[in-house]
């Protein structure tokens, strides 16, 4: 998801909290050793095996989790995704800046200097409490290490430091030793962690007016470059699922931002596939976003945003079955009427062959200071009324499903 700017005023309390008390001691770090292999989430035909449990699984996204600096906060976060019964957390696994500060931070490009990876108390020592309380109750997450937008630094920031651009990000030695550097830096940190689901190369690749091939094969690289750290865990691209045709022939339906979904689902290393999805708007601008579009849905001819995401979400899973790979509805929400319109993609994504998860965007609470996490519209708030909508009900419906289906 793009995190408008406006937005980054709401999220301050979780990106730039004065030091407190907690933050002044080390965190616990997550789990050392080799892991058993059965303790790690895996693939198991079209669903997950999380537990020694195969079973389609709900989960959400928390982007600012490992921005906070207070671990009573954290806490009380995996506190309520374990008793809510939501399996898999989305955490943003970058944090770039090109100056450094007080706040939370992880790589910094600070012009006249080289790149800086962050590992102490206000760095990647906040990542590691997430992972080490994740592993206490039982929640796994998939960490991202870069995103396409500026938000958090991203693709942007290194291209502003390097001279590059959105077309030879993917492609340029210097940022991708750099990128590399930092992956390395974070996997071979975490790999050990029970808590890990998969590690996920960015949040929403595109590379506008390329051949799908630039990313596919920065994709292919990439993935065999994080094996070859961390042979147990998943690897995913984290993409939003753009199609090469068919559909209603609208943008999402087509390669113009340099994805093709299941070119991409075919690499060996890539583990399984993600799609996003955000109804508000038309599908058929050039300048399309997944998470906020600029037109109305009535240029789609009367369809609704329930009815094309519907079918949005049974159109991938119809890709994964054939593939043989599981997917992911990675992200997906609404600014209104959230439960007449999410619900029934819910229902889609549980009953369509080839989607083995959901996770909404986004998750929010009420932290124990008191704070609210940040609101973009579609935050849905533990224990409100939507949250007993979209989250209790649903994983109560999960939990009907039968362990063979």
């Amino acid at each position: 998801m793009l995190i408008f700017t406006a937005l980054l005023s709401l999220a301050g309390l979780v990106v730039s909290l004065p030091a407190t008390e907690d933050i002044t001691r080390i965190p616990k770090s997550p789990s050392d050793g080799r892991l058993p292999p059965k303790s790690v989430p895996s693939v198991d035909g079209l669903k997950f095996n999380i537990s020694g449990t195969t079973s389609y699984f709900a989960g959400t996204n928390a982007y600012w989790a490992a921005f906070t600096q207070k671990d009573s906060d954290i806490e009380v976060v995996m506190q309520h995704l374990n008793t809510s019964g939501l399996k898999v957390l989305r955490v943003w696994g970058f944090n770039d800046v090109s100056t450094e500060s007080d706040g939370v931070w992880f790589q910094s490009f600070v012009s006249g200097q080289p790149p800086k990876i962050n590992n102490g108390l206000n760095g990647l020592s906040r990542l590691d409490y997430v992972v080490s309380r994740a592993e206490v109750y039982g929640i796994k997450l998939i960490i991202n290490f870069v995103n396409n937008w500026k938000d958090y630094g991203g693709m942007p920031l290194y291209n502003s430091y390097y001279g590059t651009s959105e077309k030879t990000w993917y492609t340029d030695s210097k940022v991708q030793a750099q990128y590399q550097t930092y992956v390395k830096t974070v996997v071979n940190r975490l790999r050990n962690s029970s808590a890990i689901f998969a590690w996920e190369l960015a949040n929403e690749p595109r590379c506008k007016g390329c051949p799908t091939s630039v990313i596919t094969s920065w994709a292919t690289k990439t993935a065999a470059f994080i094996k070859s750290l961390d042979p147990l865990h998943m690897i995913t691209l984290g993409d939003e699922g753009f199609l090469n045709g068919g559909g209603d022939k609208s943008y999402p339906y087509t390669t113009a931002e340099g994805i093709d979904f299941e070119a991409n689902l075919k690499i060996p290393d890539i583990s399984f596939g993600t799609f996003h999805m955000y109804p508000t708007s038309c599908k058929s601008s050039s300048t399309f976003h997944l998470y906020s579009f600029s037109q109305s849905l009535t240029r789609l001819g009367g369809v609704t945003g329930k009815d094309w995401g519907s079918t949005w979400f049974s159109n991938h899973g119809a890709i994964c079955a054939a593939i043989g790979k599981p997917c992911i509805a990675e992200e997906y929400g609404a600014t209104s009427n959230k439960a007449a319109t999410i619900a029934p993609w819910q229902a889609t994504s549980m009953n369509t062959k080839g989607i083995a998860g959901d996770m909404y965007w986004q998750y929010g609470d009420t932290l124990r200071s008191g704070q609210k996490t940040p609101d973009d519209g579609y935050t849905i708030y533990y224990n409100s009324s939507d949250y007993n909508a979209l989250v209790t009900n649903h994983v109560a419906a999960i939990n009907k499903i039968p362990e063979s289906a």
